[in-house]
């Protein structure tokens, strides 16, 4: 929380850098503290003791508006002591400076407000400058010849508004943490409103689970059972009948399995592993046997050797598996008894699966799915960068054409 709020407080504070690199504002604000005294002094006395005054107090103070950042106290007190000791050795020489030399004073002292964090610190260095200015009002009476240039409320006059430099810096530098302060607690409630989201997505998810639990679960238990009874009286049923069983025994069963792992990832997406193997294009064969053994015709062109196929990345398998078994089984549903023509092919860097069927021999089941067979065909091709196409033929009949690229899928 500390260090987040710290590396928020010095975003604040290197704002002015996104225009203005660091040295660029140091410059400058060492030319406009700095400048003033230079160009005022020859008005006020132009003689060497106080030009010689004037620019060894500023050789000191650049070093210290250059390092002002890293040690603000340290940079007030030699500031100070530099100026304090400016004044007294050219007023002990008959030279007087210009008022304006406190210029650089004010900005440190603004910078001790707005950087030094911690009280006994800054109030040591305040002390400390008092009783440096004391000290030199003291050396100032004792070494000055003249009168004119002993010190007194000339001199508490100019100091009279240093404080308010302090009180400025110590204002920005509240601001600043009121800032930081505001930044954090937007933070803090945007990551609340994510978690609060993340856990309405997770109660919403295991609600779900538990409406399809009791719904399809139960019942397709149920279908499971019943076509497990047929199966053991098997001999009293004919043939067709006896096939008719096992078809659905089997579809039921990997159904079930399915289900299980679709209600394991709702409820808890951390542990969304299968129970078993995601099925895919190695499985084809057993697919297109389920859909022989409920009584539907298909003829296979494998452009690619199935054995080359199972080499695909595993989401172009899942999903080339999932486009063929929903447009075996809407065939089944639509066009009963029409022959379905598929191809698979694996070359030249995609994966092509067309599955065609002709008119149906009788009218398809009234009501049969929930049309969402194609939006999901379409919505797992496009999550691989894929195209899908389908739409009725000229014969009467409907063709489903889904090309998935090989690259987009980490192959």
């Amino acid at each position: 929380m500390k260090s987040d709020a710290r590396a928020h407080s010095v975003g604040r504070m290197n704002v002015v850098d996104g225009k203005w690199p660091r040295w660029g504002a140091d410059a400058g604000l060492v030319a406009l503290a700095l400048l003033p005294p230079l160009l005022s002094q020859p008005y006020a006395d132009p003689s060497g003791p106080a030009w010689a005054s004037v620019i060894g107090y500023e050789a000191v103070a650049v070093v210290v508006l250059v390092l002002r950042r890293r040690m603000p106290a340290t940079a007030f007190v030699a500031g100070l002591g530099a100026l304090v000791a400016a004044l007294v050795t050219s007023a002990g020489e008959g030279g007087k400076l210009t008022p304006l030399v406190f210029v650089p004073l004010a900005v440190l002292l603004y910078n001790l407000g707005s950087r030094c964090t911690r009280w006994p610190r800054a109030g040591s260095a305040l002390l400390g400058g008092g009783v440096m200015v004391l000290v030199g009002l003291w050396l100032n009476r004792m070494t000055a010849g003249a009168s004119e240039f002993r010190g007194g409320l000339d001199v508490f006059a100019a100091l009279a508004p240093m404080p308010l430099a302090w009180a400025m810096g110590f204002a920005a530098r509240s601001r600043r943490a009121l800032l930081v302060a505001a930044e954090q607690r937007a933070v803090e409630a945007r990551r609340a409103q994510r978690l609060e989201a993340a856990q309405a997505t997770q109660r919403e998810r295991a609600r779900i689970a538990r409406e399809m639990h009791d719904v399809v679960a139960h019942s397709l238990t149920l279908l499971v059972v019943h076509a497990e009874t047929l199966r053991a009286r098997g001999d009293e049923l004919p043939d067709w009948a006896r096939a008719q069983v096992d078809g659905v025994a089997a579809a039921g069963r990997q159904s079930s399995g399915e289900l299980r792992d679709l209600l394991r990832m709702l409820r808890d997406p951390a542990e969304a592993a299968p129970l078993q193997p995601v099925p895919g294009l190695g499985e084809l064969g057993a697919l297109l046997d389920s859909h022989r053994a409920a009584g539907g015709t298909v003829e296979v062109r494998w452009g690619t050797a199935e054995t080359a196929l199972e080499s695909l990345p595993a989401p172009v398998q899942s999903a080339g598996y999932r486009i063929v078994q929903e447009a075996l089984a809407n065939a089944r549903r639509h066009a009963p008894g029409a022959p379905v023509r598929l191809t698979v092919d694996g070359t030249a860097g995609r994966l092509r699966c067309e599955v065609e069927n002709s008119r149906g021999a009788r009218r398809g089941t009234a009501g049969a799915g929930v049309g969402l067979g194609l939006v999901s065909m379409r919505e797992r091709v496009d999550a691989l960068g894929g195209e899908l196409a389908a739409g009725p033929t000229g014969d009467g009949g409907f063709r489903v054409v889904a090309t998935i690229p090989l690259e987009d899928a980490g192959a």
